[in-house]
């Protein structure tokens, strides 16, 4: 009860904080306009307005005058400070005042342009006084250095600062597109056979030509036992204590080592998660060992051979999801848009470009933690509280403590959606591979759609 009552608090006040939390979600718009905004000239004029849209300048320019808005200007001292001192904010304020030169509105660049100028780098400010020039007569080119290193900055100053005719970048416009397609083209398609396969298991359902469901076999352990491996080992041990104790030594060895961010973050979460791990499952192998023989497959039904067959069922069940996700993150957006909380694992991925950085992020993200939460969510909570009360009943609760276990309430409603059909996919599939196939495929997903944003 003392476990369960300071689990229950612990991730009410999660969910609570997450409500202060940023959004990803503004980062990922703005960074596919600005993929937009750099392909169009590569886009054949046929396909511009479906693969980019008429102005995707405009676009870009209203999409960072809204988050500018929403944070309060970016106009403000305290906001260019900011700006200033990260480098995707400072581009994005510049990219706001490049496009407003473009459009003939030097009255609105100049405040921004003057801030990043008492703020800027060396490198950056030399830009920066010539765009404070137009339309007096600035000139290019400036010296490709700071800011300028990022393609699409660089082409819109060539065109403000209007001294030369060809500002194309060729090779990054072509990337872009690719990019593009990548984040767009792929999905859709995706979607699109996920929704038949969706139709066809809906016809069959209806018709009575699915197979019965296979019995549901799980570890011979009680509620209690669950409660005190969640309640207990997941949040009280790993989550809550295990920073308190790692978290000193970790940063010690780190300094000791001279390892720095980007690397030093990719190594933290990777470690931390790792930490996380170990006190609920030495205490579920401790639990599982008192309970007797284990069955055929063992306690937890892993069941990984025949290989390709896990791989197909993950990757079917990961079309049919899809579009329930899809739709569910839809309704989302236009009933509660502003939630806020993302994941902060997401802008990391988004803003790190270390390779060893990236690679600590994917194990974590693509290996650890489909293989954790599915030993814990579907191997364990499933399987124990179907024993009790059903087990379709029991794909509900299972699905409720994972979307909440992620303390985002913004990400609770996908995170739902995703536990719904994991559960169902364990029920159908009686093997919890399949389940850790999907969860992988999902994070794969999401972070290959993270990488293809980022810079």
């Amino acid at each position: 009860m003392v476990s369960l009552v300071l689990s229950l608090l612990l991730w009410l006040n999660g969910l609570l904080e997450s409500l202060e939390r940023p959004s990803v979600g503004n980062d990922l718009s703005r960074r596919q306009l600005e993929l937009s905004a750099l392909a169009a000239p590569a886009v054949p004029p046929s396909l511009r307005p479906l693969l980019v849209g008429v102005d995707p300048g405009a676009l870009l320019l209203a999409e960072l005058e809204q988050q500018a808005e929403e944070s309060g200007d970016s106009t403000t001292a305290s906001g260019a400070a900011q700006a200033a001192g990260d480098r995707e904010a400072g581009i994005s304020l510049l990219e706001r005042a490049l496009l407003q030169l473009r459009q003939g509105q030097p009255a609105a660049a100049r405040p921004l342009l003057l801030q990043l100028q008492r703020l800027a780098t060396a490198d950056d400010r030399a830009l920066i006084e010539q765009l404070l020039q137009v339309p007096q007569g600035g000139s290019w080119p400036v010296e490709a250095v700071g800011m300028l290193q990022d393609p699409l900055v660089r082409r819109l100053s060539c065109q403000v600062l209007g001294d030369v005719s060809d500002c194309a970048e060729p090779a990054a416009e072509r990337r872009a597109l690719l990019q593009l397609l990548g984040i767009n083209l792929l999905p859709a398609l995706a979607l699109l056979a996920g929704l038949l396969l969706l139709l066809r298991e809906g016809w069959l359902r209806w018709r009575g030509k699915q197979a019965p469901l296979p019995d549901l076999v799980g570890p011979d352990l009680g509620l209690i036992d669950v409660v005190l491996l969640i309640a207990g080992g997941f949040v009280l041990l790993g989550e809550v204590l295990t920073p308190v104790l790692l978290g000193p030594l970790l940063q010690a060895t780190l300094s000791a080592l001279a390892i720095k961010p980007p690397l030093a973050d990719g190594v933290t979460v990777l470690t931390m998660y790792l930490g996380l791990m170990a006190a609920p499952l030495l205490m579920l192998l401790v639990l599982l060992r008192s309970g007797g023989e284990a069955p055929e497959g063992g306690w937890l039904q892993f069941r990984w051979r025949p290989l390709g067959s896990v791989l197909r069922k993950s990757m079917k069940y990961l079309l049919i999801v899809l579009p329930l996700v899809s739709l569910v993150g839809w309704l989302q957006q236009h009933f509660w848009s502003d939630v806020g909380g993302s994941n902060p694992l997401l802008e990391l991925v988004l803003r790190s470009g270390n390779g060893l950085t990236l690679a600590c992020f994917a194990f974590t993200a693509i290996v650890l933690a489909p293989l954790f939460e599915e030993t814990i969510f579907r191997g364990v909570l499933l399987p124990v509280v179907g024993r009790e009360i059903g087990p379709l009943p029991a794909v509900l609760i299972s699905s409720m403590v994972f979307g909440i276990a992620h303390l985002s309430l913004g990400e609770f409603p996908p995170l739902f959606t995703l536990g719904l059909g994991l559960g169902w996919l364990r029920l159908s599939s009686g093997r919890l591979s399949t389940c850790v196939g999907l969860h992988a495929l999902w994070n794969g997903l999401t972070f290959t759609n993270l990488l293809l944003l980022a810079r």
